[in-house]
Parts: structure tokens; C-alpha cells; sequence
């Protein structure tokens, strides 16, 4: 773990990093080149909307992201780890310019359901996050890139922490957030950043 001193302004940073991401992430979803496209495959018929892994696809996810963090033992390493993350999202932009794809208008209507908490959290979300830039998915690839990063660093974890894309993939299927192509494809910009790490790193 990093000094304490640069512990406290890499979290900062990292903060920030997720802050900034997004409004790269709305300019794609406001300035696509041509419209979103829709997929249709039966196997997304087998994830019916379950509100409670809303807590999982944000609730988690954005900790574990911070939590990687304390896993960097210099600003040297977390300064080449916080470019894996650049490159990462520059491949997404260019699917999500390039290859616009939207969810079904109807994934997103609540109005059958009953408001509990996880339905009007789910709601607050959406309220932010539209319904297009869906492939790949980036949670899923961002949370591929963090499970690589911390196996990394603390080798004595095994292959634990790759059970975050996993977790993060499923509850992106049941909120019904991603087809499940999305959740499939996204692991493969996850990896490029991390080779692309590497490749600068070492």
C-alpha cells in the first residue's frame, strides 16, 4: 500500500477518473453517427428484471474500483494503472460512436412493478444513464480490468477477484441493463487495456 499521503490524493484522483469517464461517456450517448441498433436473441428472455442486483451493478461496483487503490504501492505504478483505465475508454468510445446499440424501450418500464427501493434506485439510474451505449458492456470491462489489477497486485488472492466481472455481468443481465452479448464482449477491452498495461509497465 502506498504512503498514506498518496494514498488519500490517488483516491482523489481515482474519484475524479470515474467522474470525468462519464462525461466522455455521455458525449458518445449525445453525438452518435448513426442510430442505436437494437439486438434480439432469445437467450435474453431468461433474465427477467430483478430489482435487488441494482445494489451489485452500482453499489459495488464503484467501490471495488476505489478499493483497487489500495492494492497500488507507489503514485509510479498508480500513475500507469490510471492509463490503463484512459486506454480502456477510448476503446469504448469508439464502439459506442461507431457501433451505437440500445436496449428495448420496454426493459425500462417499472410502471407493473411495485416502488420498492431497489425499483426507485434503479430509476435514479437510469435517469442518468440512458439506454444506448450498451456494447461492450463497460462495467463489465472496466470491471475486467480491475480484476486484473488486483490479482496483479496481490498475488496471494488467486484468481478471486475475477468473480467481480462475473458478479457485475450477472447483475447488469438481471436490471436488464445489457443484452447478454454485451456482458460477453465486454471482457475483451478489459484485457486489451490490461496487455496494453503491461506492455507500458514492464
Amino acid at each position: 500500500m502506498m504512503p498514506l499521503q498518496d494514498l488519500v490524493v490517488a483516491i482523489v484522483l481515482t474519484i475524479f477518473l470515474i467522474v470525468g469517464v462519464y462525461q466522455f461517456y455521455f458525449l458518445t450517448q449525445n453525438h452518435m453517427i448513426k442510430p442505436a441498433k437494437q439486438f434480439d436473441m432469445k437467450v435474453d428472455k431468461l433474465f427477467k428484471f430483478k430489482g435487488y442486483w441494482v445494489w451489485l451493478y452500482s453499489g459495488l461496483y464503484y467501490p471495488m474500483i476505489i478499493a483497487t487503490v489500495l492494492t497500488i504501492d507507489s503514485m509510479k505504478e498508480y500513475n500507469y494503472s490510471f492509463m490503463s483505465f484512459v486506454f480502456l475508454l477510448f476503446i469504448q468510445m469508439a464502439f459506442f460512436r461507431y457501433y451505437p446499440v440500445e436496449t428495448p424501450a420496454e426493459w425500462r418500464d417499472f410502471s407493473g412493478l411495485k416502488q420498492t427501493r431497489s425499483v426507485r434506485f434503479m430509476q435514479l439510474v437510469q435517469k442518468y444513464d440512458d439506454n444506448t451505449n450498451c456494447f461492450p458492456s463497460m462495467h463489465v470491462s472496466v470491471a475486467t480490468l480491475v480484476a486484473f489489477h488486483v490479482a496483479n497486485n496481490v498475488a496471494e488472492v488467486g484468481n478471486w477477484p475475477f468473480l467481480f466481472p462475473v458478479i457485475i455481468a450477472l447483475s447488469a443481465l438481471w436490471t436488464k441493463q445489457h443484452y447478454v452479448v454485451d456482458v460477453v464482449a465486454g471482457v475483451v477491452p478489459g484485457w486489451i487495456a490490461w496487455e496494453l498495461y503491461k506492455l507500458i509497465q514492464y
